[in-house]
This record gives structure tokens, C-alpha cells and sequence, in this order.
């Protein structure tokens, strides 16, 4: 009668450690700058510039490729991050929803202040964007500003999905330009590469990008100045100052040291050279005129420094979220099983959670807790969870002999003790199957979580992505895998064990 008692103290000691990791986490992050970034290469850049200024006297902290303006501009007013790169235009036209990009820095300042928000360190660049096409084509075609597109609908356009809903973006361009064509959404990092590859005729591009020169692309006059100046900044919480002083003091002598010829070979120095954000932003702060020849492969970016801090991510996110659902899905499944009215309720609820896609889940979550990372994450993970555990647990219990059912009741055992100690440990394999189920599904789906900064191998994932960097993407996809394998042998080892125990004792 011991066994059952020890069992349940082990898993709530596994929760109670669990949290505590999360918790002392959590508090250690309060005590760190952290620095965001978007997910495409100038950012990465720009951001690991405004790290490695900041370590020098205070610990900070990278969190890349968090998304879209949108997701960005949320984790700044809730704290998740303190600060990163942006652009004046789009803070006007996408934050502030102005109809036009005219005001000045101060300006800004004033209609940030009652978001708690303010921008400041104009690195010295303007990144506008423009739509660029291939050169024989412009030539062939005489395409020479955006204008000449609209007697051409049979261009296929691929802009970026943000650039498809921004205020400044596709929809007030077909607008001003009345162009006819209906684009498709590309992620920027593979925009070029399908340009060159002739799968799509024109893409939005940004004027520092390096691929323009490498591909031999011809950018589109805007001549109705649709766009804006998008002069590079930092935002930022009005509390940086005053939290990170020394920080805020080193990071200011950043203005005007960036400009556009720099940025571009920044730029390149990664697509193009294949260089690491670290290396590119340290070869700047120390004015190195040449970056290391030494190109990193696979193996390299597969045991990179981020390594374990990337696995300690994952791991966190599997287990809190896979421990959580047992602790729930577990009861669910007994009250599935022995209320009858209510299984059908139950199990059509789960079933229907089961069926959101993971990024309509995580955007859900978004704004419900008012913040991205690690919480918005583990909640969606903890709802995938529940299926295969509630679904398990029901038939195990289903499996259960009725005829040993009947003898306990003679035997004067109530609900409750037949339960414990005969129906829930007859159904043990099967509800641990679906534990290991729930486990292995969470350590694929986890990869996600790096696009709204919960961290864990996706984020090498949102990185190759962004540089069109296979390696990378490899990088982030077998450590995924291989803990998805080790996962499913635990669980099958652990399988074994009670199964040959339950033999012994029968």
C-alpha cells in the first residue's frame, strides 16, 4: 500500500522542482538587459551590437528572432524584453498608426510616453523598403519604378508575410500604385534565392540588404514616395535608464556610428561570408578591419556555445508542460471513465484543443497572458498534451477486467481504493504510453516556441530560416530529433520495467 503514496510524492516533488527551476529562472532574467531582435539578418546584427555594448558592465541577454513588429512591440510594453532595434517609419506608421511618417524623435518620445515606451540612439542609417526584381527582366520588361508593375499583372510578387498586413506595407502600395497582382507570402530570409530561382518575379526588400548587389537585382524607383525614412533606433522601456545605468550610459555612444555603407557590409559579412551575428558585431565594437576566414559548418553550429543553454530550454518547456497535463489529464481521463455523461464532453473538448494549429494557439495565448516566451509556450504545449494522456488513461482504465472489478466491490473496496490500488495501476502502460506520446509530440512542437522567445533549438530553426542557412537549420532540427528519440526510449525502457514488475507480481 506504500507504493501508490511514494508514487504520488514523486511527481508533485517533480512539479515542485520543476516550478522552481521556472521560478529562479525567471527572477535571474529580472536581473538582466534584455535585448530583442526580429527575424531577419539586420536585426540579429544590430541587436548582438547592443549585447555586446551592454555585457561589458551589465548581464545582458539576446533573445533573437522574436517575430514581427507586433510581437515585438507587446514583449516591450509587458517586459519580456527592455529594448531592441526598430525603425522610425515603422514605429510611426505601424505602432503609433499615423497615416504618414513626418515626426521627429521627440515627437515620438511624446506619443510613446503613455505606453511607458520611448526610442532614442539613432544608429546613423536609413533602411527604407523597395521591391526589387531581376535585372534582364526590368530590362526585357522596361521596368524601372514601381509604377511600370501595374501594366505587367502577370508578375508574380513574394513579399514577407509582415510587409503583406502592414500599415506601410502591401496594401496602401497597391493603393497608391493601383497594382493588380495578389502576392504570396515568403519568409525574407528565401525571398532572393526565390527570385533568382524565377519562383516569383518581384519581392519587398530592404535598401542595406546585402543580396541586392550579390544577385544583381534592380530596385524600383518609388516615385510616389509611398515609403517613408526607416532611420535605424533603439526602442525601449522608459525604465532601461534608470535599472541599467551604466548599460544605458555605454549603449548611447552607439548613435550615429552606424551608416549605411557599414550596415550593408555588416549584412554581408553574415549572407554573404557566412559569419556569425556574435563575430560581425564584435569585429565593429573593436573596429576589426578583417573577420576570422574560418567558416562554420555543420558540427561547428550543432555544438555551438548555445548548445546546452538551448537544451536546458527545450527540456524546461517538455517537462513542465508534459508534467502539468499528466497532473491534469490523468483525473480527466478517471472522470471520463467513471461519469459517463461527461465523456463525450471531455474527450470532444480535447480532441477539438488537438486541432488548432500550433501558431494559432501561440497567438491566442499572446494576448490572453499578456506577454510571449515561456509562458504563452508552455501553455500551448500543455494543451497538446492532454489528448493522448486523457485518451490513455480512459482506456486503460476501459481495459480493466469487469469481472475484477466486481471482486474488489465484494470484497467491500470502495471507489476510491479500487481505483488506487488495483484499477490505476492495471492501467499503468497505457497511461504511461500516453505520457510518452504527449512527451515526444511536445519535444517537436517546442521548435515553435522560438518564434514568439521562449528559446530552445527552434531558435536555431528561426535563424536558418531568416539566413536561408541549411546548416543551421540542421543544427536546430537534429538535436530536436535526437531528443525526441532519447524521450521515446526512456519512456519505452520505463514501459518495460513496469510491465515485467506487474508480471512478477501476478
Amino acid at each position: 500500500m506504500r507504493a501508490p503514496r511514494n508514487k504520488h510524492m514523486t511527481r508533485y516533488w517533480a512539479l515542485a522542482i520543476g516550478l522552481g527551476i521556472f521560478t529562479s529562472t525567471s527572477v535571474l532574467a529580472a536581473q538582466e538587459l534584455l535585448i530583442g531582435s526580429k527575424r531577419f539578418t539586420e536585426s540579429y546584427i544590430l541587436a548582438e551590437i547592443l549585447t555586446q555594448t551592454a555585457a561589458q558592465s551589465t548581464p545582458a541577454v539576446h533573445r533573437p528572432g522574436l517575430g514581427n513588429t507586433a510581437i515585438l512591440f507587446e514583449a516591450l510594453k509587458n517586459g519580456a524584453i527592455d529594448l531592441y532595434p526598430e525603425y522610425l517609419g515603422t514605429i510611426e506608421l505601424e505602432i503609433l498608426k499615423r497615416q504618414t511618417a513626418t515626426l521627429s524623435i521627440d515627437q515620438v518620445n511624446r506619443e510613446l510616453a503613455p505606453a511607458g515606451l520611448a526610442v532614442a540612439i539613432p544608429f546613423g542609417f536609413n533602411n527604407t523598403y523597395a521591391l526589387a526584381v531581376r535585372s534582364k527582366m526590368a530590362t526585357r520588361l522596361h521596368l524601372v519604378s514601381i509604377d511600370d508593375l501595374a501594366a505587367h499583372p502577370e508578375l508574380r510578387i513574394g513579399t514577407s508575410h509582415e510587409f503583406l498586413g502592414r500599415n506601410d506595407g502591401w496594401p496602401g502600395l497597391a493603393r497608391t500604385y493601383r497594382l493588380p497582382q495578389k502576392p504570396i507570402g515568403l519568409d525574407h530570409g528565401i525571398a532572393y534565392e526565390a527570385l533568382a530561382n524565377r519562383q516569383v518575379d518581384v519581392i519587398d526588400a530592404y535598401s542595406t540588404d546585402a543580396k541586392i548587389k550579390k544577385y544583381g537585382l534592380t530596385v524600383l524607383t518609388d516615385d510616389k514616395h509611398y515609403f517613408p525614412r526607416y532611420d535605424a533606433l533603439v526602442l525601449y522601456r522608459q525604465d532601461v535608464p534608470q535599472r541599467f545605468p551604466k548599460a544605458w550610459s555605454d549603449l548611447t555612444r552607439l548613435a550615429g556610428h552606424i551608416d549605411e555603407r557599414r550596415m550593408i557590409a555588416m549584412n554581408s559579412s553574415v549572407e554573404l561570408d557566412h559569419q556569425s551575428f556574435a563575430a560581425v558585431a564584435h569585429a565593429f565594437l573593436t573596429n576589426a578591419t578583417t573577420l576570422p576566414a574560418h567558416k562554420a559548418g555543420l558540427w561547428d553550429k550543432l555544438a555551438g556555445d548555445d548548445f546546452w543553454r538551448l537544451t536546458f530550454e527545450h527540456v524546461r518547456l517538455v517537462v513542465l508542460a508534459v508534467l502539468a497535463a499528466s497532473l491534469l489529464g490523468v483525473p480527466l481521463g478517471v472522470a471520463a471513465f467513471s461519469l459517463r455523461r461527461v465523456r463525450v464532453i471531455v474527450m470532444m473538448i480535447v480532441a477539438t484543443l488537438q486541432t488548432i494549429p500550433a501558431l494559432a494557439l501561440l497567438a491566442f495565448f499572446i494576448p490572453l497572458f499578456g506577454r510571449i516566451g515561456t509562458i504563452p509556450a508552455l501553455a500551448a504545449l500543455f494543451v497538446y498534451s492532454l489528448l493522448p494522456i486523457v485518451r490513455n488513461t480512459l482506456a486503460g482504465l476501459s481495459g480493466v477486467s469487469t469481472g475484477l472489478r466486481e471482486a474488489a466491490r465484494a470484497l467491500g473496496l470502495g471507489w476510491w481504493d479500487r481505483m488506487k490500488n488495483i484499477e490505476l495501476p492495471l492501467a499503468g502502460p497505457l497511461i504511461l504510453a500516453g505520457i510518452r506520446i504527449a512527451a515526444v509530440i511536445s519535444v517537436g512542437t517546442a521548435t515553435i516556441a522560438a518564434f514568439i522567445g521562449a528559446g530552445g533549438y527552434g531558435q536555431r530553426i528561426t535563424v536558418g530560416l531568416a539566413l536561408n542557412d541549411n546548416d543551421m537549420l540542421l543544427a536546430g532540427a537534429i538535436p530536436a530529433a535526437v531528443l525526441a528519440v532519447a524521450v521515446e526510449a526512456v519512456f519505452s525502457a520505463l514501459e518495460y520495467v513496469w510491465g515485467r514488475r506487474n508480471r512478477v507480481i501476478s
